[in-house]
């Protein structure tokens, strides 16, 4: 069978072609006769594997799966299409942002983060990272806050738009300021995913997101990667996984990569229902502080217009009150009353049960998936009504 090996493949085929072509052909083997054009995941724990295992393109299971191969380069070409780069998938999104982070730091150095970052980076990750001795600098993502904190550090780690407020910070402003002072640049881009920001093509050095989320968009699978033009901050990740053990299932990976054919139409319905909800839900008097970085009203449209191809799938509001939030979700019959964000499938919570983000209580996040606007716009404008 057809089988890719740890050297880049070829895809000189791809160079010049549109953001649907690229998704539909990314990691996609080359053409063989009597091969399926897009082969099967790969199920086994170990390899045959005669003599010196020095230069065998897989060795064991835990070190590397033709499959993950495959959705590795996938992922490598979508994040950083005019230039070579490396991306190395995870078990989940909080395998990938953790390996960044531990991978990377080492007692006695420092950290910015973004203050309102999703709540696991927020909370338990940079407690994790002060119980390591490493120092933990926090500034909000808008207004490119974190500048102010940059001297000294070892990492700068941006979220932009960030979970779940939809800030936005100038990516290309910040990588500049902290290469300058000598740090790396990890930039969290999973709302945005790699069709609407490339944060490799802005300054970062590395792009991390979680793929259970709208890169797979079906929330069917658990899966993250980071990827990086440097190979040595590759092989570091690949070290880290190994050891650790925070490896992809042969499944999740191909149901991924299979997924990664229909990112352009997802991406791009999601984006134009979410500004289409977001217009509608702008003349409700119940609705306060609306957030959707493709808003020309939004504080962050003009920073988001300047580094993101589509503004994502995600709108932010506020109700009056927790009561009020949980008629509204009861009322919706369209939209899931359910966490994450991404799926073709839309789904709204009210943030504030997770008790980890600063938001009111009445605080929705909604996650616009790819169903007819007006029947969407509908839903929402009805189950507000009903729990007025």
């Amino acid at each position: 069978m057809n089988q890719p090996t740890d050297q880049p493949m070829d895809h000189a085929h791809l160079a010049g072609v549109g953001e649907g072509t690229r998704a539909a052909h990314a990691g996609v083997p080359p053409r063989a006769p009597y091969e399926p054009p897009f082969p099967g995941p790969v199920f086994t724990s170990h390899y045959h594997l005669p003599g010196d295992p020095a230069g065998a393109p897989y060795t064991y299971g835990r070190d590397g799966n033709p499959t993950w191969t495959r959705l590795e380069e996938a992922l490598a070409e979508l994040e950083s299409p005019g230039a070579p780069a490396h991306a190395v998938a995870f078990a989940s999104g909080m395998g990938a942002l953790s390996a960044v982070a531990l991978s990377l730091l080492r007692p006695g150095e420092a950290v910015v983060v973004p203050a309102d970052a999703y709540n696991l980076v927020g909370g338990v990750l940079r407690e994790q990272l002060a119980d390591y001795g490493i120092e933990v600098r926090a500034a909000p993502t808008a207004g490119d806050a974190q500048l102010a904190l940059l001297d000294g550090a070892r990492l700068l780690w941006l979220e932009t738009p960030s979970n779940p407020g939809l800030d936005v910070c100038d990516i290309r402003r910040l990588a500049a300021a902290a290469h300058e002072r000598g740090a790396l640049v990890a930039v969290d881009n999973t709302l945005a995913t790699p069709l609407g920001q490339r944060p490799l093509e802005l300054g970062a050095d590395l792009a991390m997101a979680s793929g259970t989320k709208a890169l797979t968009g079906h929330a069917d699978l658990l899966l993250g990667y980071a990827a990086a033009r440097d190979e040595a901050i590759a092989a570091r990740l690949r070290l880290w996984r190994k050891t650790t053990g925070a490896v992809p299932g042969p499944m999740e990976a191909w149901l991924a990569h299979r997924s990664l054919a229909t990112l352009e139409l997802r991406t791009a319905r999601q984006a134009a229902n979410a500004l289409a909800v977001a217009r509608a839900l702008r003349e409700r008097p119940e609705v306060s502080g609306l957030r959707h970085p493709g808003l020309a009203q939004d504080p962050a449209y003009a920073v988001a217009a300047g580094q993101m191809s589509r503004f994502g799938c995600v709108v932010s509001f506020t109700l009056p009150g927790r009561e009020f939030a949980e008629r509204f979700l009861a009322a919706l019959r369209l939209v899931d009353d359910a966490t994450s964000f991404g799926g073709v499938r839309s789904s709204a919570e009210r943030r504030g049960r997770w008790g980890g983000d600063a938001v009111p209580e009445g605080f929705i996040r909604l996650s616009v998936g790819v169903e007819d606007a007006a029947d969407l716009v509908a839903d929402l404008l009805r189950a507000l009504d009903t729990a007025g």
